[in-house]
């Protein structure tokens, strides 16, 4: 998160909405970076599964896409999770990324997989 620079503006177990910037996750036109946008929404859905899984479990990623819908060129992009899914084992996340006009930029999914922390996961 910090090499990315994003920063979590609220998290629950229903709702993660968090920041990053575009400068400094750039490809070599200029433009967001859609990995950066991948970054970003992977973050803020395993945050959301995390909170939803408890202090006792762990959440790992298991799917993962991404639909672009425009460029970003500079500035702050926001992305909010809401769950389309909260299981047991596992959970599933919508997360809308849009630029500072409120534009959507990215529309990702993401699937984790709820699991028991392992001894020594640093769960407390």
């Amino acid at each position: 998160m910090r090499r990315m620079g994003i920063e979590i503006l609220e998290a629950t177990a229903e709702r993660v909405v968090g920041t990053m910037p575009v400068e400094g996750n750039t490809q070599p036109y200029g433009l967001l970076h859609g990995g950066a946008s991948v970054v970003l929404a992977e973050t803020l859905g395993s945050v959301g599964s995390a909170l939803h899984a408890g202090p006792q479990r762990i959440a790992v990623g298991t799917d993962i896409n991404a639909t672009h819908h425009r460029a970003a060129r500079s500035g702050l992009v926001t992305g909010v999770a809401t769950p389309i899914s909260l299981g047991n084992t596992l959970c599933s996340w919508e997360i809308v990324i849009t630029d500072e006009d409120g534009r959507k930029v990215c529309t990702s999914r993401i699937t984790c997989l709820l699991r028991d922390a392992p001894p020594g996961a640093g769960t407390d």
